[in-house]
């Protein structure tokens, strides 16, 4: 385990809750900002990335390829995550994590570099292979670090990070790319990340294992093509191709029939890559369940939030991160709030039920905006979702992990990490097709053939095409992002009521690490 566990094991009570953390408390806090800095690294590079797009585009050119910038790097994320995870249980955390962040560091340097939009994308590829195990990482590590029931206390400082990646990402990557070149969006990543290395090699101290049982290489082939189908289809599906297009089908039936075949396969291998075992925990499937269901209802509201804001309410583009501001402020002080009373109390069940109640209520009455909607209440609407999300994103990892072994603890965190990757791809996926073509309807009844015109490549337009727009089709294309953000909220509304069935069923299982008698301590 950990610096402190490590201590604990020398002093023979291995199996005793960690103590050594009061002594070294500064070791911790250092480990714990060398984690901050590489959860940051991973979540801030899409936003920056986006950015800086259109300014890559005209230099490298490849805009016919340029969804593949962001794919490449998906699809290598989502592909590597359960990987890592595994890796991290069998050879050890430390090792794993710091691989990681060095194949991340080395991407992003290439990806710097780059010549054409062909190399951009294998290195973005490479950068999406290290992602993978940043997230997997630091939620391991801090597993391995700190006891199920003191964990809620740094649950603000993580959903804090996420805050500040998603409203500061744009303005830094613009701020970059205006001052520096669109290049320096990925070197940037260099000296963060050495900082995180430097950090994690000097205090960070895991006991080291070697697993005599070999990688189960047939499973990570299995369970990376059953991914890579299921993410190609979720991006590829309304927009490259129709969904009843024979490109869409055939990856269907490969991303079954590869999952099929990586389930059988579990069942028989020596080391599985993705232990089955762990979801006879009931609390553990229902946390995967959740997990999914909030990565699908948080990356849909952060793709058509700024949209709405910006094509109905006037907002600039510039500043499209400070839109989500009254979502990520409550979601940040919920999850401090919910951290601090489950590390009080042990109890954390009342939290994905109350976290239910609200993304429900939250996404409906966002379903309710219209042309008139103030940015005032829009922003409350917001923020009920926010509270609500701000129950759920630590919460189910803090459950998932409490419900495993710890020899499992780097799969438990890699598969709830991958079940909201995955969550997030059906979420833009499902609801931006839902939004697209409530648009095109809508832009079709109000302005005719103008309208169809309008919208027949992309039912998203940017702030300068939109001031280009004749004003009838303007007032009309503000009527139809407001239908799409209505389907498209009232069907996250839905499939959230899923998160409040799969909370009533959760079971509140004692968090491990409790407060210690004093007896107990004193003879440690």
């Amino acid at each position: 385990m950990a610096d402190t566990q490590a201590a604990a094991t020398d002093r023979g009570t291995p199996g005793q809750p960690d103590t050594s953390q009061e002594k070294q408390p500064k070791s911790v806090r250092v480990v714990l900002l060398a984690l901050m800095i590489a959860m940051m690294l991973a979540m801030l590079d899409n936003m920056i990335v986006g950015t800086a797009m259109p300014t890559i585009v005209g230099e490298l050119g490849g805009l016919e390829h340029l969804s593949w910038v962001v794919t490449g790097y998906t699809l290598a994320t989502a592909a590597a995550t359960p990987v890592w995870g595994k890796l991290g249980d069998m050879f050890g955390r430390k090792a794993t994590f710091l691989s990681s962040i060095v194949i991340f560091l080395i991407g992003s340097a290439l990806s710097g570099m780059a010549q054409d939009m062909g190399q951009l994308i294998g290195f973005r590829a490479v950068q999406g292979l290290g992602a993978g195990g940043l997230m997997v990482g630091v939620m391991a590590i801090i597993g391995d670090l700190i006891p199920p029931r003191e964990r809620g206390k740094y649950q603000g400082m993580m959903a804090g990070v996420m805050a500040l990646a998603m409203i500061g990402g744009p303005l830094v990557g613009g701020t970059i790319t205006d001052n520096w070149g669109w290049r320096w969006s990925f070197y940037i990543n260099l000296p963060l990340g050495a900082v995180a290395l430097a950090l994690v090699s000097a205090v960070l101290h895991l006991p080291k294992k070697r697993s005599k049982a070999g990688i189960d290489y047939l499973g990570v082939v299995l369970l990376t093509v059953g991914i890579t189908a299921i993410v190609l289809v979720t991006t590829w599906g309304g927009t490259e191709y129709a969904w009843t297009s024979a490109r869409i089908m055939e990856l269907i039936g490969i991303g079954v029939a590869a999952l099929v075949g990586f389930v059988f396969w579990q069942t028989r291998a020596a080391e599985p890559v993705l232990p089955l075992h762990i979801f006879r925990s009931g609390n553990f499937t229902l946390m995967s369940v959740i997990g999914f269901v909030t990565g699908f209802v948080m990356f849909g509201a952060t793709l058509f939030l700024p949209l709405y804001q910006q094509a109905v309410q006037g907002a600039s583009a510039t500043n499209s991160g400070l839109l989500l501001l009254p979502m990520l402020g409550a979601m940040l002080v919920t999850s401090m709030v919910a951290g601090r009373i489950t590390t009080n109390s042990g109890r954390y069940k009342v939290f994905p039920i109350v976290g239910g109640v609200l993304m429900v209520v939250g996404l409906y009455l966002l379903s309710l905006m219209d042309t008139g909607t103030t940015r005032l209440t829009s922003g409350i609407y917001m923020a009920v979702l926010g509270a609500g999300m701000g129950c759920l994103m630590q919460i189910t990892m803090l459950v998932a992990q409490n419900s495993v072994e710890m020899k499992d603890m780097g799969v438990a965190s890699s598969s709830t990490t991958l079940f909201r990757t995955l969550g997030s791809s059906f979420g833009v996926a499902v609801m931006g097709a839902l939004f697209n073509h409530k648009v095109q309807d809508v832009m079709a009844e109000k302005a005719g053939a103008l309208g169809s015109k309008v919208t027949e490549r992309s039912a998203q337009l940017d702030a300068a095409s939109l001031a280009k727009l004749p004003v009838q089709a303007r007032e009309a294309y503000q009527h139809a992002v407001s239908a799409g953000t209505h389907s498209a909220f009232l069907l996250g509304a839905v499939i959230a009521v899923l998160v409040l069935i799969a909370a009533l069923f959760v079971k509140e299982v004692p968090l491990k690490g409790g407060p210690q008698k004093p007896e107990v301590t004193e003879a440690l």
